[in-house]
Formats: C-alpha cells, structure tokens, sequence
C-alpha cells in the first residue's frame, strides 16, 4: 500500500536546493552474495507503482547450509522425512519440481538469508513461514517484536501487519459472492454499490465493471497522503464514508491500463459487503478467517470502542501486535500504530506466520482445507488465471493476485504488501507445491521480502546462474527510440500532491554504449539492467541477470510507453514540461535572477536613475516577486528536509509550511503575468531622461521571461495549488 518512499522526498531535495542529481549507477553484473552472520544481530542498533517494480537482479545459487550435526529438533518440519540432499541434476538444478525440500535444509538457507538481510537493512523483527505439498515445512521468527520489552518474533503468537496480502482476502470474498450469483464479473460495479458510492462518469464513455477492480485497471488516479493512513483512532471513519468522501479522480477509460488503486480494492470490499449485507470485517470472520481456524487474523485494529465503527482487535491479540520500526542514524525509532481500517479491504489486515502458512495451504490446496471449502475449484483455477492478455513475464492480474515470474521460468502468484513500517510478501508456485510468506516491522525490510522467494527457488530449483546476458549492438544504433524519462500512471494527477508524487513517479529509460538498456528511478537502490529479447525493434527486455522483463509500445517508430514486471502502473514517455530537469534549471535560474534583482536595489540606491511612472511600479512588482520566489524555494527547500520520516509526510499532509511555499508561489506567479503584461509599456517608456536604459530594459525582460517559464512549468506540476 505505501505510496511513497524516501526516494521522493531525498529527490524533491536535491531539485529544489538546486542540487544536480547524481548519476544512478548500475548494480554490478555478476556478484557473489555475502557470507550470512552466525547469529541475529537486529537487537542491536548497528531507506518502490507503483516506480516501476523490480526485484533485484538474481544472485548465483549458492550451496545450501549443512545442517547441524545430530538430530534435529522438533518443529513445524518434524512431520516431513528429512531426506538426504537429492543428487545434481543434468540441467544443474539440486531439486527437481515435484520434490520436495529438505526442512533442515529450508532452515539453514532461510536463516542465512534472514539474518544477513537483518544486519544489512537494519531490521528489527521478521516472521517467516513455508509450506510445501500440503505440510508446514517451516515456521520462524527472528528478531524481536518489541525491543523496549524485549520481546522476541513468535511465528505462532506475533501479529504483523500484511499490508496489501490484505487485498487477497478482498478478491475471496468477492468471488464468494460471484459465485452465489449475487455479483457479475463483467457487470457495472455500481449495481453492487450504495447510490452514494457509486462511481460517477467524470466525462468517460465506458463504465466502470468489476474486473476492472481486479486487474487495477478502472481508471482512477492514486491519492494516498492525509488519508490513506491515520496516526490517531479518532480520525477512523466508516468505510463507506471514506470512500464516499475521498473518492479519487478518473484519468483514464476502464480496461484501458493498469494502475494499482487501494481505492478500486475498498468498492471491490463495499460491494462484497453490500449485496451480502454483512460488514466486511465480519464478512471475512464468518466466511474465511472463521471456518480455516485462523485464529490470530484480524482486520480489526487495537483502539478503543468507537460508534460508528467495527468493533476493535480483541485485547487478547492486541498485545501480540509488533511494534513497528523505522531504522535512524541512532538505531531503531519506534512508530505508533498505523490505522488503516478507514479502507480495511486495502491493507488493514494482521496476522501471524503460522495463520499466513494455513492460508496459503488452502490456496496451494484449491480453496479447501481440513474439510473448509472457502472456495470452488473454478474459483481456484481463475485465481492462476489473467484477467489481462500481457507478454510473457508481465503480470496480467489473476483475477487480483499477481503474477510472478520467478527463477528458472517458473511462474508463481501471490501478493505483496507495504505500510509505513510493515513489508510483506506472499509467493505461491502451484508448480512446485511451495508457498512462502514473509513479512518484517522495519521499513527497510522491502529488498529481503520482495527477494526471499526468489532466493528459495534459485537455491533449490535452479541451475546456478548463467553469466549475465550480453549487450546487443543493434540496440545501440536505436537509442533514440528508447531514451527519455517516463512518467508512471499511478499517481496523484494535480495539485500538491500531484506535484509531490512527480519525484517519485518517474523512470529514466538509456541506451548503454554496448547495447543495454539502463532504467533508474527513484525507488530503486541503483539502475537496473536490460538486454533485448530478440529484435530491439519489437520492444521486448528481459534483465541482464534474472526473470524482470519490460515492453515497450511505440507511436510514430518511437517509444511511448514501457511495462514492468509487476505491471502496477503504464509507464508513459514524458513531455518537456514534466522532466525534473527543467524544473530544476528553472529553479536555478529563478533564484539567481531574484538575487540579482534584489541586488540591484542596493546598486541603484547608490546613484541616480530615471524612470517612468509605470517602469517604477513594474520595478516595484519585480522586486516583491523576487522576495516571493525566493521565499517559495526556500520553504519548499526546508519542507523537504521535514520530510525524512514519510509516516510524518502522510499524517501531516500538507503541513503548514508546504502550504505558505506553494501560496508565496502562486502570488508569485500571479505577480508575473501582470509584469508579462506590462513589458510593451516598459519598453516605449516615457521620454528618454525619463526611462530606463536598454540594458535595464533587457534585465527585466529576461527576468520576466524565466519567472514565467518557472511559473508554467510549476502550474503543470500542480505546485500552485495551496488550497489541496
């Protein structure tokens, strides 16, 4: 669900304190994985459209972890024979699919993962859990939950919060509802809505339908700050007045792309909810958590009793809650709690690695377990079914999971989740009969979750790694077609927002000298690396090292837009108006013309001049502008550096100071176009002892000039909005 990430605002930065931004390097081609520390080290204090969504790039398989000697203890693996490593096979692979692996074996390599993860990212907790062919092949818990307590991860007691997995549960209910006729896939989503949810035209021809909210591609934009998360219960509203009072605006026809929406997710949970006639937290007690026995999953939060709202968390599992972190340069930083309940279909959600392994048996199992039908077998097939017709290794949104493409030309689905704090991710490969789930309290904990599954299947399904992939010379003698910046569709589409989110949204697209194609953006940790899948002209890009692939769709020979892998947003060639670049030039020139304005009052006061009446109101007009200007970049400069700690960014939106920095621009800009309109009188003047000097006349044109360049362009991002 997260929004955000500290990419924007480290970016927002560096544009507006007018420093250049740093050329992404990309990730070296081939290395070894580093040696996993011996033992946890998270107790001690030692930062993502979605960005386009990558994982990072494959590492070669290393050797299991021996286990240790003697036998091994009891445990959620103690059901299955631990049975000896299987020989290598010809294709180089340990396992072959419809093996099984080994507990111990799991463990070992889990735990080097986990704890090498923990030390690097600085993660204070993690909850793991993996089941294979219908067992419970592993259940652990690292770190701690609550360092203050010391508290320690129980897989069997610790709730963590799971983020947009949440989502998951959503699409069940829903196709519970499909399948008792009372919802129609490719109906309008109205019928199924209170009149005062219903969504409303906006000027587009086609309605919204119900697949539309499974496969994220109904249109909307994507708001999220001052609402998506509340810091205090008592700003918790009913879910029906939530999505009634922060509805979102349409930017694009349904079906015609997908644009990941936690809004679409909370209709899908209104309409479930409504043609049932049940609320949806129950709905989900009664019709999923209740019959698989999962005890300790709620999409109840701890807070006290309110009118008007679902009934809180049970105190009994409250206090097994972890506490969330975020990593500082002193150490942990405890969070508070994060209310999402608001729009609990989205991500509200909390669970524990053993309730999440009983999950994903009954999804591994065709939506039964332990004589609990949850779902049809219908049901289960179309949840390994796209809704969307993509290119091979896009996700095509199986009826609201996604697509996976996993090492080895393996495909899997699941969903992954993100709060402020909370990263999780669930990954099913019906092919191997493998499930893993994977959650950490730290939100540094995005690389380890996103990457764990990949690692597991790499370790023990595939042959190691090949060298990466060579260049394609071809590809450089087309670089025009591919270079630019792209801008993703899920975002904010006006106002502060929207301005904010532009850092965030968009991804530069090169051509290497060698016939690679670099993408950097401002979620990833460093650029990532394509080469051609086939010929260039098709527009087809797999990565240099592992499975991510990208397309491409051209207008007029050139490229216009890009998908990732995770295809949660359509990536769309940017125009000059919205490149940080020219923002960043024209914020620069803006500054050092305002300076000098305001430095040559100095210079005049000490000699003589002449000028008409109306050139000494307009001299007067630019030298307040000048103080605007300047004043504008300087609060959104210290707006910036407030906003190191997204959760602060999130409740607090806007602030007071992004509010006066945009309201000091916009009475900037204003002050520009009358001095736009009085530049024909400026230059004829009065008589000639009476007027300006030609220089003097140039000076304030071209500072005319630049303010009103900085102007448009900063209307087009949506900065001159101090009112939303």
């Amino acid at each position: 669900m997260r929004p955000l990430v500290k990419a924007v605002f480290t970016a927002l930065f560096a544009v507006l304190s007018i420093a250049p931004p740093a050329p992404a390097q990309p990730l070296p081609e081939a290395a070894g994985p580093a040696p996993a520390p011996s033992a946890p080290v998270a107790s001690a204090p030692v930062p993502n459209p979605p960005a386009p969504k990558l994982r990072p790039p494959r590492p070669a398989a290393r050797p299991a972890a021996a286990p240790a000697a003697g036998p091994a203890p009891a445990g959620p693996g103690a059901g299955l024979a631990p049975a000896a490593a299987a020989p290598t096979l010809p294709s180089g692979a340990r396992l072959a699919p419809g093996q099984p692996i080994a507990p111990a074996e799991l463990e070992a390599f889990v735990d080097g993962v986990v704890k090498q993860a923990m030390a690097r990212d600085h993660i204070a907790g993690v909850t793991v859990s993996v089941v294979q062919n219908g067992q419970i092949a592993m259940k652990k818990g690292y770190g701690y939950a609550d360092l203050a307590k010391g508290r320690r991860v129980d897989p069997d007691q610790t709730l963590f919060r799971i983020g947009s997995i949440s989502k998951t549960f959503t699409w069940i209910a829903l196709m519970q509802e499909v399948e008792a006729g009372r919802i129609r896939l490719d109906a309008p989503v109205n019928l199924y809505l209170p009149q005062r949810l219903q969504v409303p035209d906006q000027g587009f021809e086609n309605e919204v339908l119900v697949r539309h909210l499974m496969d994220h591609s109904a249109g909307f934009e994507d708001r999220a700050l001052g609402h998506l998360f509340e810091q205090r219960p008592g700003r918790e509203r009913p879910l029906a007045t939530y999505l009634q009072q922060e509805r979102p605006s349409r930017v694009a026809e349904p079906g015609a792309r997908s644009s990941y929406s936690n809004y679409a997710v909370g209709l899908a949970g209104a309409a479930a909810s409504h043609v049932s006639q049940t609320p949806f937290e129950r709905l989900i007690e009664a019709r999923i958590t209740g019959p698989l026995a999962l005890t300790r999953t709620t999409f109840r939060e701890p807070r006290p009793t309110l009118q008007g709202l679902p009934a809180p968390m049970p105190a009994a599992l409250a206090q097994h809650v972890s506490q969330p972190y975020r990593w500082t340069p002193t150490g942990f930083a405890p969070r508070e709690f994060e209310y999402i309940g608001h729009v609990a279909p989205a991500g509200s959600a909390s669970s524990t690695a053993a309730d999440m392994a009983r999950y994903m048996q009954m999804i591994l199992n065709g939506g039964t377990l332990d004589g609990a039908v949850i779902y049809s077998p219908r049901t289960a097939q179309l949840f390994q079914t796209p809704l969307r017709r993509t290119p091979a290794g896009i996700n095509g949104w199986t009826h609201g999971f996604i697509q996976y493409a996993l090492p080895g030309g393996i495909t899997g689905y699941g969903h992954d989740g993100a709060t402020l704090s909370f990263m999780s991710n669930m990954t099913l490969a019906p092919q191997l009969g493998l499930g893993i789930f994977v959650s950490a309290n730290t939100e540094t904990g995005g690389r380890l979750v996103q990457d764990l599954a990949d690692q597991v299947v790499q370790q023990f399904y595939v042959a190691p790694a090949p060298p990466p992939r060579p260049g394609v010379p071809a590809l450089a003698e087309q670089a025009e077609r591919f270079d630019g910046y792209y801008l993703a569709s899920r975002r904010a589409h006006g106002g502060l927002e929207g301005f904010v989110m532009l850092f965030q949204s968009g991804a530069q697209v090169r051509v290497t000298q060698d016939g690679r194609l670099m993408l950097a953006a401002p979620g990833l940790d460093a650029a990532r690396l394509f080469v051609p899948e086939g010929d260039p002209a098709a527009g087809r890009f797999v990565s240099v090292t592992g499975e991510d692939r990208l397309q491409f769709a051209f207008q007029d020979s050139r490229a216009a837009s890009l998908q990732t892998s995770s295809n949660g947003a359509l990536l769309e060639r940017a125009g000059l108006m919205k490149q940080p670049q020219v923002l960043a030039l024209l914020a620069l020139l803006t500054a050092l013309a305002a300076i000098a304005t305001l430095g040559g009052i100095m210079r005049r006061m000490q000699r003589e001049h002449r000028e008409s009446t109306v050139q000494g109101r307009a001299s007067l007009i630019q030298n307040t502008q000048a103080l605007l200007w300047l004043a504008a970049l300087a609060l959104f400069g210290v707006w910036a550096t407030q906003a190191s700690d997204i959760a602060n960014v999130v409740y607090n939106w806007p602030g007071a100071t992004l509010i006066i920095a945009s309201a000091c621009a916009l009475f900037a800009a204003v002050l520009t176009a009358v001095t736009v309109v009085l530049l024909p009188i400026i230059w004829q003047g009065g008589r000639r002892v009476d007027s300006w000097s030609p220089g003097r006349k140039l000076a304030f044109t071209l500072t005319t000039l630049i303010y009103a360049a900085f102007s448009a362009v900063l209307f087009n991002w949506g900065a001159l909005s101090p009112w939303g």
